[in-house]
């Protein structure tokens, strides 16, 4: 019957991505191997996140990639001495189906696009990071981190520094930890001991500190030393300010969540990274806005040139708008963030040519606050230097978003019905919507969803990573 055939079909796949957990683990948790399928990353994944990211390959190759197709590959990559890489399997996968009749040379071949992975397979030293500040992506940033919970993780969480202290403060930082509005519940468990004035989270022991200024920490005496300290306030955006957290015992570097003053580095991770030296011990991981739009106007320059162009931002509203009509500093915000959409300014179109200085002086910008929690779009209308079409310019955007070096930056839909809340999650700096791209002559408008918080801080984790050296391998190359 055909009802038994689509039932058998599905128990087959759920079997096969049950199958596969324990290896995607313990490959991780091993070796450090993250195994993704056309950058969707199984790590932690449900069987049915294992499903999905296997039929999300039709829109990337035209034809779905069967669970018995890829597990072979997972299999084999078991059974190689790979370490401390991204490995997608869905890639290597739908490759060698292509050129290949069956199963036969599946380990041989494997362990050929995976030699460098193997070269690349020496032991790194763990590296501490301490987030200054517990907000909306402070909480994020725990969660990326926090996942990845192992002793192959080299990027480790190992405290919090707050404002405050008082009685259930820290009972009431562990719950906004588990849940969350837009993001959902933590995945995992979460403890917390009172009489250390910790949170341990899925094995994670993260020292709660309390401070009042970035330069009264001793960080030693709670065994973090050379720490990345993360500053999630915005309270600090020069060097002076931001130096004050090198003045604390432990502390070697600082991130900024946030754009910065001055002559610190604004970097977009996929971008500009390789800016970052190892003299450079204070950075700014630039703000959501210029994470989204920078690399697709990057790949947009390097394709066609841009003459000049306009950013609209249409975002969510933040912590930093009034819930009910009160007074703000700003003009505009004290009105109501829930109720009304508010015109606000964007410095976001000026700071892409920090990360991209041949876009100096080529945009403008503003933005519109909208009543929504998370998720945000930018509107970039540009004239180009060449001629361009809706087709050649979705095409291009559809390939960079496959196969070129900002892969893990850029995102890109086909789909006619995707709204913001669909992007909730998106680990992302920018997801090109397709169906509403327009080209003609030399004029173009792209529409770039982003979660300006998620896919934010996945940016941020990135820039993390340079800083302290730990650098990831992603293959197959291209």
């Amino acid at each position: 019957m055909n009802a038994d055939k689509h039932l058998n079909s599905w128990q087959e796949r759920f079997e096969l991505a049950e199958s596969m957990q324990p290896l995607l683990g313990k490959l991780y948790r091993n070796q450090g191997v993250e195994v993704e399928v056309y950058g969707k990353p199984l790590l932690n994944a449900s069987t049915i996140d294992i499903i999905k990211a296997h039929r999300l390959v039709k829109h990337h190759v035209g034809n779905k990639l069967r669970l018995r197709e890829s597990f072979p590959f997972v299999d084999a990559l078991s059974k190689l001495s790979v370490k401390h890489c991204k490995v997608d399997i869905g890639k290597l996968a739908v490759n060698y189906w292509r050129n290949h009749g069956d199963e036969s040379n599946v380990e041989a071949y494997m362990a050929l696009e995976l030699a460098q992975g193997i070269e690349h397979a020496s032991d790194i030293e763990p590296k501490d990071v301490v987030l200054y500040g517990f907000g909306r992506i402070g909480r994020l940033l725990a969660r990326l981190l926090i996942e990845k919970t192992g002793r192959s993780n080299k990027l480790r969480l190992r405290g919090i520094v707050l404002r405050g202290g008082k009685k259930g403060d820290l009972e009431k930082r562990a719950s906004l930890l588990r849940r969350d509005s837009v993001h959902g519940p933590f995945n995992g468990s979460i403890d917390v001991d009172e009489e250390n004035n910790a949170i341990i989270a899925n094995g994670t022991y993260i020292q709660v500190i309390y401070a009042n200024s970035p330069n009264e920490v001793d960080y030693t005496q709670y065994g973090i030393n050379n720490a990345l300290v993360v500053d999630n306030t915005g309270i600090w955006k020069d060097e002076t300010g931001l130096g004050l957290h090198l003045k604390s015992k432990g502390a070697a570097k600082v991130l900024l969540t946030a754009p910065a003053k001055g002559q610190i580095k604004n970097i977009v991770f996929g971008v500009n990274e390789n800016d970052i030296t190892l003299e450079d011990n204070i950075v700014s991981a630039a703000s959501c806005t210029t994470n989204a739009i920078t690399p697709v106007l990057k790949a947009l320059n390097d394709k066609y040139g841009i003459e000049n162009g306009h950013v609209e931002t249409i975002h969510s509203y933040t912590n930093d708008q009034n819930l009910i009509d009160n007074y703000h500093s700003a003009d505009r915000r004290g009105r109501s963030a829930p109720l009304n959409m508010v015109i606000t300014e964007t410095g976001a179109a000026k700071a892409v040519s920090k990360a991209l200085p041949e876009m100096e002086g080529k945009l403008t910008g503003n933005a519109i606050r909208v009543p929504t929690p998370n998720v945000s779009m930018a509107i970039l209308s540009l004239n180009l230097n060449s001629e361009a079409n809706k087709e050649g310019v979705n095409e291009f955007l559809r390939e960079t978003a496959l196969h070129s070096e900002l892969r893990s930056q850029i995102d890109f839909t086909e789909s006619t019905e995707i709204v913001s809340s669909d992007l909730v999650g998106s680990r992302y700096a920018g997801v090109v919507d397709s169906q509403a791209t327009i080209a003609s002559g030399k004029r173009a408008t792209l529409y770039v969803w982003y979660d300006n918080e998620f896919g934010y801080s996945c940016q941020v984790v990135g820039v993390m990573q340079k800083m302290l050296g730990l650098n990831t391998l992603s293959l197959p190359n291209g």
